[in-house]
């Protein structure tokens, strides 16, 4: 088992991730509080750790080249966020890892065309949030960022 910090790191950036990819190529505002749920700054105005974590995921996406922002709105938001080229090929091509399980590959009886768009890092990243399943977002996203290309 991971560290739940790290845990959370996949599941923030797969949220943004697919965020971005639906919006594409559209800039939108990124809010942390649609990604990590509500926060409650303390008597202080400082945010939660957690809430802090998934900010830091967000930056930590523009840094490795992932999407790109105008600015930060506080360190509430990303403002007009993008996904930048690399990261938008990356999410359309078919993840073809390896290290995927059987239980994501498409029925063999679909249409090529089909099971290519299923195949994609976007859709295993989409079907791993519905599953909730915090090994199966993790393996999800360590296959999209560290794939090599």
């Amino acid at each position: 088992m991971a560290d739940i910090h790290i845990e959370d790191f996949y599941k923030d950036t797969a949220i943004a991730l697919v965020q971005l990819y639906s919006a594409f190529p559209r800039r939108v505002n990124l809010f942390v509080e649609d990604i990590a749920g509500t926060d409650d700054p303390d008597e202080f105005g400082l945010h939660s750790k957690r809430h802090m974590a998934c900010f830091g995921a967000l930056l930590w996406l523009a840094e490795e080249g992932f999407l790109r922002y105008v600015d930060t709105i506080r360190q509430e938001a990303l403002d007009q966020a993008v996904l930048t080229q690399r990261a938008f090929v990356r999410l359309s091509a078919p993840a073809g890892s390896p290290t995927e399980s059987v239980q994501n590959q498409p029925d063999p009886s679909l249409p090529a065309a089909v099971r290519d768009d299923l195949s994609t890092h976007i859709q295993l990243i989409r079907d791993a949030l519905k599953s909730r399943s915090s090994a199966r977002i993790s393996s999800v996203m360590q296959a999209t960022f560290f794939q090599d290309h």
